[in-house]
């Protein structure tokens, strides 16, 4: 998820200053989750999702790991 969240960043041409400051957290906290080294909750997950104009399940790529249960 952590990569899915700084391509969409990169694909929606905002850095992680522009990103952090329109989800109301530092960019310490938004480099976190990027890395992976910070699990973000749904709140957040969904605050991200918002600013990038994207779907909250493109960010866990829900289809792809769907699919081994269909």
């Amino acid at each position: 998820m952590a990569q899915r969240i700084r391509a969409f960043r990169k694909l929606k041409g905002y850095t992680q200053d522009e990103l952090a400051k329109r989800l109301g957290v530092s960019i310490a906290v938004l480099g976190s989750v990027e890395r992976g080294t910070r699990k973000a909750d749904v709140k957040m997950l969904n605050k991200i999702a918002e600013a990038l104009g994207i779907n909250p399940d493109e960010l866990a790529d829900i289809s792809s790991e769907s699919k081994g249960s269909e």
